[in-house]
């Protein structure tokens, strides 16, 4: 008999539950808003009635393996409580897995956000023929995912992957983290959109100053429409989101020696933008992505593959598959 899993992406506005096939296929899909305003309860309650539903149409056919959610925040793995999570307001050391888990009357596994859609992308995605990987995800914030050898790395303490929070520059803008210049400050759709307020401020960007005082909304998707039509400043703004990006993935290929780096989230779409700026910044910085690309000369005996740096392939649907991939992968 075939097997199945149901996964679950849980963030701030929405909330959406999947079956999932073992081979990646997508039997069914559930959208719900995430209505935070009637408390996490009543959050958890209705993803509980939608994983239960699937659960109960695919069962007469297939063989449920398990259930995985993605939470935005910081968790402990080992106890299931829920740290920390800015998308998640009221949701501060709230033990969500043992509270899904007295619904469900069943394990579930819980897991980062991030690490889920990192997770997807090397099940069915972008990185599915490598074993090595980092998903970059840009969003509202940044998050990152890390697949050593096949499996998602945690870390020590279960932290492992939060490279939105890596210095790019020294005493930078404040994070909400606590600390200053972290790479989210600089590459996130929020961080360009203040990037752009500032240039306006300083009297730089005239034009989009105009278009946002006829009523067009500032917004990231706005500053990449106005930077691929040839305005100077915006093409400045994310030129600079490249070359941090740049800066913090020769970091990363330093250190992990990656096979692949995949850049995911809402605000990747500006790639065409800031790609340029970013690879510079990698054949400046990085050692290891220099003595494996094609053009370099190696080193007698070395015959690195190239490290290579991709857009995410499965969208919106990454997480909510790697979420279903974590049971799966448990068999």
């Amino acid at each position: 008999m075939n097997h199945f899993s149901i996964g679950v992406d849980l963030g701030g506005t929405n909330l959406r539950v999947a079956a999932v096939c073992d081979d990646g296929t997508v039997l069914k899909r559930v959208s719900l808003g995430t209505d935070l305003a009637r408390g996490r309860e009543a959050v958890v309650g209705a993803m509980c009635e939608a994983i239960q539903s699937l659960s109960q149409e695919f069962q007469q056919s297939s063989t449920l393996a398990g259930i995985g959610i993605g939470v935005p925040g910081i968790i402990d793995l080992e106890s299931g409580m829920l740290f920390h999570s800015p998308n998640l307001p009221g949701w501060s050391n709230y033990p969500v897995r043992d509270e899904i888990e007295k619904l469900l009357r069943t394990t579930v596994i819980l897991e980062n956000d991030a690490n889920v859609a990192a997770l997807g992308e090397k099940w069915i995605g972008a990185a599915k023929n490598v074993d090595d990987m980092c998903m970059i995800t840009l969003g509202t914030g940044v998050g990152g995912g890390i697949v050593l050898g096949g499996r998602l790395w945690h870390g020590a303490n279960g932290f492992a992957g939060e490279i939105g929070h890596l210095t790019v520059v020294n005493d930078g803008h404040p994070c909400g983290c606590g600390n200053q210049g972290c790479v989210e400050q600089y590459t996130s759709a929020t961080a360009i959109k203040r990037l752009a307020t500032e240039a306006i401020e300083r009297g730089e960007a005239t034009q989009l100053k105009k278009k946002v005082d006829e009523g067009a909304a500032l917004t990231s998707e706005f500053v990449y429409r106005m930077a691929m039509q040839g305005d100077e400043p915006c093409k400045k703004i994310l030129a600079n989101v490249g070359r941090a990006l740049g800066l913090m993935i020769a970091g990363l290929l330093n250190t992990l020696d990656l096979s692949m780096v995949v850049i995911g989230g809402g605000a990747a779409s500006a790639w065409d933008a800031f790609h340029p700026a970013m690879m510079e910044e990698l054949r400046k910085r990085s050692y290891v992505f220099r003595t494996t690309s094609p053009e370099a000369s190696k080193p007698s005996g070395h015959h690195g593959a190239p490290t290579e740096i991709t857009q995410a392939i499965l969208g919106n649907d990454a997480g909510l598959i790697g979420a279903a991939r974590l049971p799966l992968q448990m068999r």
